[in-house]
């Protein structure tokens, strides 16, 4: 086997341990609404979250673009491939923890996702998709016009959906009442 295609296994095998992983933890593989969707545009309804993409597919991107910027600080001598295999990891990583008990039970507890109840398999693998746009998409622009996309999608974010990946780590962390109101506002 060439050694150019050791990464693209390594990140296929995380993809598969994932999709595994997330199964394990008793994760539907698509909405128990019985109708799969490939774009739910509401934030904050029970779709969100059960479906391959929603409007949160946009802060994952920003995963992306922020976990490929950690993954060239950690791997810069080595090929792209190697950086995009260990950004994936990571979001890989981030979308089983996401969806572990104790993980939604604080997002249900700390922010406005009141009903949040995990997310589907196919959302996660649609999460990861999109994380993997947001780390091709770093490497293609580099890390000045990455700064600039990221600030521009959560100021998107924070007008469109009243949330964005910042919002969500601040919540998550240290819950702020006001915050919380001014997001329920919006639904």
């Amino acid at each position: 086997m060439s050694a150019r295609w050791r990464p693209w296994l390594a990140t296929a095998a995380v993809l598969l341990t994932t999709v595994a992983l997330l199964r394990l933890e008793g994760r539907l593989w698509w909405c128990k609404c019985g109708s799969p969707a490939l774009w739910i545009s509401d934030a904050w309804g029970p779709h969100t979250s059960q479906h391959l993409f929603d409007p949160y597919s946009f802060s994952h991107i920003v995963h992306g673009v922020l976990f490929a910027g950690l993954a060239w600080l950690v791997l810069r001598r080595r090929p792209f491939a190697w950086q995009f295999c260990l950004a994936l990891a990571i979001e890989c990583f981030w979308e089983v923890v996401e969806n572990t008990n104790t993980v939604i039970a604080r997002f249900r507890a700390a922010t406005a996702a009141v009903g949040y109840e995990g997310d589907a398999v196919a959302n996660s693998f649609g999460d990861i998709l999109a994380a993997a746009l947001g780390a091709a998409l770093a490497h293609r622009i580099g890390w000045r016009w990455s700064i600039v996309f990221v600030l521009a999608n959560e100021l998107v974010l924070l007008v469109w959906i009243r949330d964005s990946l910042l919002l969500n780590i601040v919540m998550l962390i240290y819950p702020i009442d006001a915050i919380r109101v001014w997001q329920a506002a919006g639904r």
